[in-house]
């Protein structure tokens, strides 16, 4: 799986602050989330669980959170119904980017997130995201093709520019 996205920088070489929202998002989504110890893993011949290295100790060393998202999982996964042993694969989609993006609110970050996932083809889910700081959407994306390759579209931004 091949992900692209731009990261904003600054001459420094560190992330811009002004779209801080923008990177934590990125990081949360764009990383492999540690899997749960009973979860099946897309390479049967696998016992890589992902994730990394520093969660373990995230919350006491800098009162972090675990980074990353479990949508690897669904890499090699058949779009399934709820009625399959491993469940409604676009539910599964839906619940590891909320899980992911949880943090967010968590820290109040921002103030809430709407997750909507949906089959869009064969095999296809887009999962879109809004994130909102009071009242008002903050930022919308939309994860296309996770099959393929997963590519980020910027619907809204404050700042402009892509994400």
């Amino acid at each position: 799986m091949i992900t692209e996205a731009d990261w904003y920088l600054m001459p420094t070489g560190f992330l811009d602050e002004r779209e801080e929202i923008c990177n934590y998002v990125k990081v949360a989504l764009m990383t492999d989330g540690i899997s749960d110890p009973g979860e099946i893993l897309p390479d049967p011949d696998s016992t890589d669980r992902r994730g990394w290295w520093a969660d373990m100790d995230s919350v006491a060393i800098w009162q972090g959170w675990p980074i990353g998202c479990k949508n690897w999982l669904l890499m090699r996964a058949k779009i399934s119904d709820p009625n399959s042993f491993e469940g409604d694969t676009v539910v599964r989609a839906q619940f590891y980017t909320r899980l992911a993006l949880q943090p967010l609110i968590d820290m109040r970050l921002c103030s809430a997130i709407d997750v909507h996932a949906r089959r869009v083809g064969v095999d296809r889910i887009d999962v879109s995201i809004v994130i909102f700081r009071g009242p008002n959407p903050e930022i919308e994306l939309i994860f296309q093709d996770m099959w393929n390759q997963l590519r980020i579209y910027e619907r809204f931004s404050p700042y402009g520019g892509s994400v």
